[in-house]
């Protein structure tokens, strides 16, 4: 059989099961196994257990379920309410503030916790109906919760960063240090667009009244919220950045501050603890089975041949080589409303890293890119992850349609903010070759 009949009947598997609704890692790693199988026999089963058993002794790997359990123990703190209040007094003066405070939580949350939903769930208990009582146009605010909360990924630390760099084979510490310009800039961005669509549309988010506005004494006092998650920032970034721990190291150190914040804002007790590390088994070991769906795919994948087909495929791409990478984001991004983000690392990576690594890009960068398609993904109709997160919580009143439409813009200023990226590498790459 070719290889261009046998590539074909491989991805068409893959869509059947995952249409199907089973489980993208046993569908991957199921679908792989087989052809594996009728590709080189039994013994390419060697081969996938080898593989699997070089990654799982990994000290990198320790840092996910690490980084997951600090998220839960932060989730359930009060760090979310008292930064909040905070950003309520000295922003809702201003048109827009309130969402403007928002996102900057966001951003704040992204730099603590490493996943997706956390900022999303809290700002969505906590901001969305304060908002809401205050007149502000309701997609503006779901707009603003949805693509905040998807900074967790791309603002270090970030797991998805860390799985990319057990993929590609960079090093952690330097996708870690290249999130941070892009992170900013996204913020930069999205704050600009609040604060100039508030201006030309007043009545999508009026000012505070003066009365709510707050004291300078009260203003100051609440500066003390940042204090705690500024600490936990420092500890993880700061200690990576620093050279001072590994990334797993800092995770470790990470987790040391949630308990800390727990323990000042009284939520420590066992049974906080009990559920934040059953939720994090869960999670940890539902990326162990991806992984080794992730080694199946690669195996088979290059077993039957494929890569040379994809490459020669894009190599006939009209553009040269931005061409190519133009082309694998928009996959990326339409991947993104149908699949997980960690199944399209897994479908996508081991065809385009060689790629990227034959036309002389940088896979940092590239890393940098694929992230924020990655964070995209999240808050894309019509099964963006942070959607569904917002449908848990919203009042009866807003539908899946206002969820929907509120992220459009949005959408595009996270694209503006990828094809300003591509442009300039240098804001993803700068950092980490001063610091390493």
């Amino acid at each position: 059989m070719s290889i261009e009949i046998t590539t074909l009947l491989f991805f068409l598997s893959l869509i059947f099961f995952l249409v199907l609704g089973l489980p993208l890692a046993f569908v991957l790693g199921g679908v792989s196994v087989l052809f594996l199988y009728f590709t080189w026999g039994a013994d390419a089963f060697y081969m996938v257990a080898s593989q699997m058993w070089g990654t799982m002794g990994s000290f990198t790997l320790v840092a996910i379920p690490l980084f997951v359990f600090m998220a839960m123990l932060l989730e359930r703190t009060g760090v979310a309410r008292d930064l909040y209040r905070m950003m309520h007094l000295w922003c809702g003066g201003m048109r827009g503030g309130l969402a403007v405070g928002t996102l900057g939580i966001c951003a704040i949350f992204g730099a603590m916790v490493g996943i997706s939903g956390a900022a999303v769930v809290a700002m969505g208990t906590i901001a969305l109906p304060a908002m809401l009582e205050r007149g502000y146009d309701k997609r503006m605010v779901l707009g603003c919760i949805n693509t905040g909360g998807g900074w967790g990924i791309l603002i270090p630390p970030s797991i998805m960063m860390i799985l990319y760099a057990m993929i590609s084979g960079v090093s952690v510490g330097k996708m870690f240090a290249a999130g941070v310009l892009p992170g900013l800039l996204l913020v930069a961005l999205t704050v600009i667009y609040v604060l100039g669509r508030c201006f030309f549309q007043p009545h999508l988010a009026p000012a505070l009244p003066k009365e709510e506005r707050g004291s300078w004494g009260e203003k100051l006092r609440a500066i003390r919220a940042v204090i705690l998650p500024i600490g936990i920032v420092a500890m993880v970034l700061g200690s990576i950045i620093g050279g001072m721990t590994t990334p797993t190291e800092a995770a470790a150190m990470g987790v040391l501050g949630a308990l800390i914040s727990a323990a000042v804002y009284r939520k420590l007790n066992w049974d906080i603890v009990q559920e934040a590390a059953i939720r994090t088994f869960k999670l940890t070991g539902m990326i162990a089975w991806i992984l080794f769906a992730a080694h199946a795919f690669s195996s088979a994948y290059q077993g039957m041949g494929a890569q040379s087909l994809i490459e020669g495929l894009m190599m006939d791409l009209p553009g040269g080589r931005w061409g190519i990478i133009i082309t694998m984001m928009a996959v990326v991004f339409l991947m993104g409303m149908l699949l997980d983000p960690v199944g399209i690392m897994l479908i996508t990576l081991p065809v385009f890293l060689p790629i990227v690594a034959s036309l002389g890009f940088d896979p940092i960068w590239f890393g940098i890119l694929f992230v924020i398609n990655m964070e995209i993904g999240y808050m894309t109709p019509p099964f963006g992850f942070n959607l569904f997160y917002l449908k848990g919580i919203v009042p009866p009143g807003i539908t899946m349609r206002d969820i929907y439409w509120s992220v459009i813009p949005f959408v595009i200023v996270n694209i503006i903010g990828l094809g300003i990226i591509m442009v300039f590498p240098e804001i993803a790459t700068y950092l980490p070759n001063l610091l390493f």
